[in-house]
């Protein structure tokens, strides 16, 4: 009975240790098998996070603590775990070809975004500063791996060492926060530190919650520790540069605004003017210095450094509102960086992968379906309605407003209209410039994300209510 007791109270945590058990498993597999399970295995990994998207939905509602508070499953926790296991899954699927194309095919590989995955899972779930840093880091070191996959690659080589130096320096600075910030409350609980930060925060809690926050900010690659994202992702192998784009930048919001929310609510004036500063300054330099790139991949680097200034803006309003605007826009977010990166995928010519948007001329004539779903996705990250990209701004721009941050909603709308310059340059190169060669027929498995990503951005405003719904229950459960 006791022993029946036991498993049921770590019920919550289920999807956890099944993913930790199915890694090792897969891992063991591919050792025995040898390399010729690669691809076998990777399927297998896809089948497996499908699997604990499953057993997620299938957990009993409400709010759950496990392990002195230290582990939270929430509705909030929920909605973003399942967010991340959608990009992860969606970035294995659009490996697969890529990987076998490139001669890259490793059982490892997905075994390693199955680890850095679990890593997510449990720093969405970190309900205290020890949790979340053995979060971070759980998830960090597959990640440092996975870059550098590509060892025949110079460029690879260099993103794997120039993110692993640079995580390394980010990991330092936010475990000095944590302690800065335990030592001034006597807590590392969230719940604790709130108790005890009430009467308002101190020069030292101060320091803390900054360091903190550039931690979270490497993360999330915001602004000013973004400086390992354009060489990281036009280094990295293109699924992988899609996988950092997608999945551990949900990882990383989902902390950002747990920690700030649950742990800071008393002291909400001091981190609002941090969190505005790096949400203008992303969305800034997002704008500005995407203008002038020629790699495509450097482009959805820069891109991303805006987006994710964008769904600091909801976050900066300390609000319920503002955290469903956060949800919505990085569900939005991965639905058209995974979609984008489809069609990245997809620009393959005489067997050989190209990057340059100049690559991209005369699309329209020579695969009008690709270039049409391409534009679309530009479109929408550029925020055009009636897209979903524009519904994603829309939210966040509109909790900035109703908590009185007018000058930020206002240069975020700037920030948006700069942006939109360099995604409809790409555009004008498919539509009116001179055709370039044709690229090779698109890989099934792409072709098919490219259409649901496609597709779903474009009908998204037919029936948003679903998201909406969620997106608001998830945000309540954390005031």
């Amino acid at each position: 009975m006791n022993t029946l007791t036991s498993i049921n109270a770590l019920q919550p945590i289920f999807p956890e240790i099944v993913l930790a058990i199915g890694a090792m498993a897969l891992l063991m597999l591919s050792v025995f098998v040898g390399e010729r399970s690669a691809r076998f295995v990777n399927t297998l990994c896809i089948l497996l996070l499908i699997g604990i998207g499953a057993l997620i939905v299938w957990l009993p509602a409400g709010r759950v603590t496990l392990f002195d508070g230290s582990f939270v499953v929430d509705d909030f926790a929920r909605f973003l775990k399942l967010l991340t296991l959608a990009g992860s899954a969606g970035t294995l699927i659009l490996s697969l070809d890529y990987l076998t194309k490139e001669n890259l095919q490793k059982a490892e590989y997905g075994v390693l975004v199955l680890l850095a995955t679990l890593g997510m899972l449990v720093l969405i779930s970190a309900n205290d500063l020890i949790a979340l840093y053995l979060g971070l880091e759980l998830m960090s070191l597959p990640l440092y791996v996975i870059a550098s996959s590509n060892r025949d690659n110079a460029k690879s080589t260099e993103a794997g060492l120039k993110y692993f130096v640079l995580g390394a320096l980010s990991s330092g600075m936010l475990l000095y926060g944590a302690s800065l910030i335990y030592g001034f409350t006597g807590t590392v609980n969230f719940a604790g530190i709130a108790k005890a930060a009430q009467g308002g925060a101190g020069t030292g809690l101060i320091f803390g919650i900054v360091f903190l926050f550039a931690g979270f900010c490497f993360k999330i690659s915001a602004v000013p520790f973004h400086m390992w994202t354009p060489d990281v992702y036009e280094g990295a192998p293109t699924p992988v540069t899609a996988f950092f784009a997608a999945a551990p930048k949900v990882a990383g919001i989902a902390i950002f605004v747990r920690a700030t929310i649950v742990a800071f609510p008393g002291v909400t004036h001091s981190w609002q003017q941090i969190v505005v500063f790096v949400a203008i300054a992303s969305m800034a330099l997002g704008a500005f210095a995407a203008i002038g790139q020629k790699n495509i991949k450097r482009l959805m680097a820069y891109s991303s450094i805006g987006h994710m200034g964008f769904a600091l803006v909801g976050l900066a309003a300390g609000t319920a509102e503002g955290v469903q605007g956060v949800l919505i826009y990085m569900t939005i977010y991965v639905g058209m960086t995974l979609g984008t990166f489809a069609c990245i995928l997809s620009m393959r010519r005489d067997g050989v992968m190209v990057e340059n948007i100049s690559d991209l001329s005369g699309l329209s004539r020579t695969k009008p379906t690709m270039a049409f779903m391409l534009a679309m996705l530009l479109f929408s990250l550029a925020g055009v309605p009636p897209l979903a990209g524009f519904f994603g701004k829309f939210y966040v721009f509109l909790a900035a407003v109703n908590a009185g941050l007018f000058t930020l909603a206002v240069l975020g709308v700037l920030s948006s209209v700069v942006g939109a310059f360099y995604y409809l340059a790409i555009v004008k190169v498919m539509y009116f410039d001179q055709p370039a060669p044709a690229f090779q027929r698109i890989p099934v498995l792409v072709g098919l994300m490219l259409a649901v990503f496609g597709t779903l951005n474009i009908v998204f405003f037919l029936y948003p209510a679903p998201l909406i719904g969620a997106a608001t229950a998830a945000a309540k459960s954390l005031f």
